[in-house]
């Protein structure tokens, strides 16, 4: 396999141009969320109320046990543009830096660590896309050795995040992205890769010749069960998923109870509601 120019795949077909592996971020290389990992983080520096923190923690959840519908993503994009409108972008980046290795790194799959390699070894491009923002995605990437990111961006002015959002790389925006490389990278699409575990995915798999379901949400697992794609399981690690104590997180021991019930509370919705598909 050569990565520019012609050459043949690994199933011996020929190759008009550069192999990229295309991935999305959340539940398929890191077991956890991005927009949500580093809530204690911004919650320990002051950023967030202690009710912000709990509304965070209840919305991660759901998204764990459930994912998320295009519209409840949608709706999730909006609180949290309101959330963080008025940020110091060098404080977000101050707070990712410091909670990475002990919020982020854990939860990055090996298996996911193991095929990034396995297509680097071959010469691919490796690029990372993701309806976080790019804020938060791009030191997951640096971490993983990955060059090419493309991301939500949220607008900037004198340092400071407006709340507001100039791209959304969701659903067909990721396949638009894809495009946009295939003009400036000549990629061969027929020979290469993309791995998602959403249905909102489904644009960006169906450009690809090699699309695969990593740890797929119900809707995604029966599309690709449809279509003949490959679906892959990633096991280690097992999401990180601990609620937060009350020292954690400053609250008092009947909150707490309250947050458990609620959360149990919710993890019965989420199984009685799935089917809705994920992020």
């Amino acid at each position: 396999m050569t990565d520019s120019g012609t050459g043949d795949d690994v199933a011996g077909r020929s190759v008009s141009g550069r192999v990229a592996a295309f991935f999305d971020l959340d539940k398929t290389i890191i077991a956890t969320s991005s927009a949500f990992a580093f809530g204690r983080g911004f919650l320990d520096n002051g950023m967030i109320s202690r009710s912000e923190a709990l509304e965070l923690f209840l919305t991660k959840t759901s998204y764990m046990f459930n994912g998320q519908s295009s519209n409840r993503m949608d709706a999730t994009r909006d609180r949290l543009a309101d959330m963080v409108a008025g940020w110091p972008v060098a404080d977000v980046r101050r707070v990712v830096a410091d909670t990475m290795n002990t919020v982020v790194t854990p939860a990055i799959y090996s298996e996911a660590r193991e095929l990034i390699d396995w297509h680097r070894e071959q010469g691919h491009d490796i690029v990372l896309l993701s309806a976080s923002a790019s804020l938060l995605v791009e030191p997951i990437a640096d971490e993983l050795g990955i060059d090419r990111v493309v991301a939500t961006e949220v607008e900037v002015v004198e340092g400071k995040l407006t709340g507001a959002i100039t791209r959304y790389l969701k659903g067909e925006q990721k396949a638009e992205a894809i495009r946009e490389l295939v003009e400036k990278r000549n990629y061969d699409l027929a020979a290469s890769y993309a791995y998602s575990d959403s249905l909102t995915d489904v644009p960006m798999l169906s450009l690809v010749g090699h699309p695969v379901a990593v740890n797929p949400e119900r809707g995604l697992k029966k599309h690709a069960a449809e279509h003949g794609w490959d679906t892959r399981t990633f096991k280690n690690p097992e999401p990180l998923f601990d609620p937060p104590g009350a020292k954690e997180i400053g609250i008092g021991a009947g909150v707490v109870v309250t947050v458990t019930a609620l959360t149990a509370f919710g993890v019965w919705l989420a199984q009685r509601g799935r089917g809705d598909s994920s992020a």
